[in-house]
């Protein structure tokens, strides 16, 4: 289920502006609230991420994040809103980061 709460939390943060600015002013207050307002959710997780996936939310990881199973879509619109909107990494900078980070990955399993 941790697949699911990855995507689902880039989902959250890049559809919305005040989202992607929380986020990126604090990664790792963000992704620890987050949970916790998700936590009360009833599914069969409570909606938690794994330790791992946690650490590459707080870490902005996308090749951990790629590695994991996130959606390639999702990554690439949530990493360009956390970097590229905010003014941290030029477009052409992240698309090259962004491309070297997966290559290391090669294809994560996507199987269900």
């Amino acid at each position: 289920m941790t697949r699911h709460q990855i995507d689902r939390f880039m989902w959250w943060v890049e559809a919305h502006t005040a989202e992607v600015q929380a986020y990126a002013a604090d990664p790792v207050e963000y992704a620890r609230s987050w949970q916790e307002r998700v936590g009360r959710v009833p599914t069969p997780d409570a909606g938690l991420l794994d330790p791992e996936a946690r650490a590459a939310l707080e870490q902005v990881d996308h090749a951990a994040l790629y590695r994991l199973g996130a959606h390639p879509y999702l990554l690439w619109h949530f990493i360009e809103a956390v970097r590229v909107w905010t003014g941290e990494v030029p477009f052409p900078e992240m698309s090259q980061r962004f491309r070297e980070g997966a290559a290391r990955v090669a294809r994560p399993d996507h199987a269900t």
